[in-house]
């Protein structure tokens, strides 16, 4: 890792605005797969998808809210099969942070699973 000026909390809410989004466009498309798809009882996989994707899209506005008032921006400036790099503007610093794709892919499937099972339980 990089040395950073950025502290922890606001990395993290810039890391969340790259992944949340990326969250919210694979629940999407599940959401399309199962409404198109053969299931036998679609309403509760889409009410449950329909519930986590406003959870997040809530979240994400409290993300920008938070980085809009705080200075903070992130770009993604490159990708490639292996690595995606993003631009974090803080304060007016610029930095780029690399990241594995593979590292991308696992903290996305990690918050989705969060997500989903978040106070799912039935009462």
């Amino acid at each position: 890792m990089t040395m950073t000026r950025i502290p922890e909390y606001d990395r993290d809410m810039m890391e969340k605005a790259i992944y949340l989004p990326m969250v919210l466009t694979i629940l999407n498309r599940d959401h399309s797969v199962v409404d198109k798809g053969p299931f036998k009882l679609k309403k509760p996989y889409l009410e449950l998808i329909e519930a986590v994707m406003k959870d997040i899209q809530g979240e994400l506005f409290q993300v920008k809210q938070y980085m809009k008032k705080n200075q903070l921006r992130v770009t993604e400036i490159k990708r490639d099969e292996t690595f995606t790099m993003y631009m974090f503007i803080y304060k007016g610093y610029e930095e780029n942070h690399n990241y594995f794709n593979p590292r991308i892919r696992n903290k996305v499937q990690e918050l989705m699973q969060a997500y989903l099972l978040k106070g799912r339980q039935l009462s």
